[in-house]
């Protein structure tokens, strides 16, 4: 149990490509986001949720945390998770990557680096919403939201990604350094073809 990180789950999505609220979808026996949040609560002596809609999720539980700043998606919840957090370190988990093992997300936590950030790279693509944010690059994130805010282009970088490649944060090639990874585990849920996805790779809920 890490007392020294604080678990943040982002629901903060507004599920347009869904059609309906992603985080209660059906997983296992559960609701994804209950299988989510049951794993982080087995390793976290604090879990926060960062949602702007709290009654929706009232069965979990949690404390939870809104947005400080609208309309900047996953980085905002990001924001507010760090500016929130008593720790110096937040682990942020999506709300819809309910195959996430806690042997993934314990070797992303003990992976050695001083890094302010620490992602996998995985199934092709970097895994930002998954992994470790540290305090110190609040500084960073308030840059980017404010640079977002005075641009009139759109930027093809997903504000996230482009966070952790300005911190200079650790990207892990997990399939390389993780004994016995399985293909699919950072699959995350945007639309009913994911779903399909999910039920392909023969996933068990975790209990």
């Amino acid at each position: 149990m890490h007392s020294d990180i604080t678990g943040i789950i982002l629901a903060g999505g507004r599920s347009t490509r869904m059609g309906t609220n992603k985080a209660l979808l059906p997983f296992g026996n559960a609701t994804m986001i209950e299988s989510v949040a049951k794993r982080m609560v087995s390793l976290f002596s604090e879990v926060l949720l960062s949602t702007n809609t709290p009654e929706e999720y009232a069965m979990l539980s949690l404390r939870t945390v809104p947005d400080l700043i609208d309309h900047r998606g996953p980085l905002a919840g990001i924001h507010a998770g760090l500016t929130t957090a008593a720790t110096e370190r937040i682990f942020v988990l999506s709300c819809d990557m309910p195959m996430i093992t806690p042997d993934i997300i314990e070797f992303i936590i003990s992976y050695p680096t001083a890094r302010p950030i620490v992602v996998a790279r995985a199934d092709g693509f970097v895994q930002q919403l998954c992994g470790i944010y540290s305090k110190s690059i609040l500084p960073l994130v308030q840059e980017i939201i404010a640079a977002r805010k005075q641009s009139v282009q759109k930027e093809k970088m997903c504000p996230v990604l482009e966070l952790v490649r300005k911190a200079e944060g650790e990207i892990i090639d997990i399939e390389s350094h993780y004994n016995g990874y399985r293909a699919g585990s950072f699959i995350n849920v945007n639309n009913p073809d994911d779903v399909e996805r999910l039920a392909a790779l023969g996933r068990e809920a975790i209990a």
